[in-house]
């Protein structure tokens, strides 16, 4: 605890000195960040598949793509979004001016998720380096390939003065939240959430909460055989296509006319088995449960009488093979 102290003290001195403000540092650490994809490209993509059993091209497409999008983006607009602009005011200041100045919060504590391990730790860590802040990133440690990977490797690729990466499970979140943060960026479920609120409204700190929730699908009874089919095969990729359902923006259920609903059920037996094939545990383009922990509380929901008796299609599990 007393070191923890000490480096988040070290961190503010080094923000006070105001070298995270100039457009040079930021553009150097956007592009360590860069650069550490493009080196550590099989590493990411070995401990996803560790971690989360994550085919490469659904790493990509996710994780390593999405954050070489936004750091193009970031790096392209970067000068014009740190630009001061033009303030409206109102008529009665006439001969007066004013304007908007961009300035960093300070001192940022980024606490990620496992479903994403990796964008949902850098894409914050990419928006606070390029407002000019000082940052601590702590990995989820559910996911502990990508959470390694982000301690031993990313320091090497950034300004250790100003970004740590800090591992550990809920006693260490427990110690940094025990810190005065200028912001604080949360990924991750409501009851950790509120944990972290009530500890950050001790001072006063904002917070930015990116928490579950749920996410249902409406489908009409569309008249085209076609429509149908690019409906549902839409519907069960948004389902399993990401962290095998394990995401907020995961399809959690469907609204459907009742007397479309057998239509759809037997459509989605056809295109669960045409994308997975007959046993879909044996597919290596879906993810895996991330833990026996998680498994075993879906296998609870699975084996209740009531769910059990409603099952359609699938429910088997395979505990030895996560």
């Amino acid at each position: 605890m007393e070191n923890l102290e000490k480096e988040v003290l070290a961190m503010r001195e080094c923000y006070s000195t105001g070298k995270t403000k100039q457009v040079s540092w930021r553009r150097s650490q956007l592009k360590g960040l860069q650069t550490f994809l493009k080196e550590k490209e099989v590493q990411i993509f070995r401990s996803l598949k560790q971690d989360l059993g994550k085919h490469y091209v659904e790493a990509f497409r996710d994780e390593v793509g999405l954050l070489k999008k936004s750091l193009n983006l970031v790096l392209k607009d970067l000068k014009k979004w740190m630009s001061s602009r033009e303030a409206k005011l109102p008529i009665i200041a006439l001969l007066s001016s004013a304007e908007l100045v961009p300035e960093p919060l300070g001192l940022v504590l980024v606490i990620s998720t496992w479903n994403f391990p990796l964008v949902l730790s850098l894409e914050p860590l990419i928006g606070a380096i390029a407002a000019g802040n000082v940052v601590v990133l702590k990995p989820s440690e559910l996911a502990p390939a990508c959470s390694s990977l982000l301690v031993n490797s990313l320091p090497n690729y950034l300004d250790n003065e100003a970004i740590k990466v800090i591992e550990g499970g809920p006693a260490v979140g427990e110690q940094l939240l025990q810190q005065k943060w200028d912001k604080i960026f949360f990924t991750g479920s409501a009851r950790v959430g509120r944990i972290i609120m009530s500890e950050a409204a001790k001072h006063l700190t904002p917070v930015t909460l990116e928490l579950g929730a749920k996410s249902p699908a409406v489908l009409d009874s569309l008249s085209w055989s076609w429509d149908k089919e690019v409906a549902v095969n839409r519907i069960i990729g948004a389902k399993y296509g990401s962290c095998a359902g394990q995401a907020c923006i995961s399809v959690d259920y469907l609204l459907v006319e009742k007397g479309f609903s057998s239509t759809v059920v037997e459509l989605m037996k056809v295109m669960i088995k045409k994308m997975y094939g007959d046993n879909p545990r044996e597919s290596l383009s879906v993810a895996r449960i991330i833990n026996k922990h998680h498994f075993l509380r879906l296998k609870n929901l699975l084996t209740d009488q009531m769910v059990k008796d409603s099952i359609v299609y699938g429910g088997s599990m395979d505990e030895d093979s996560l």
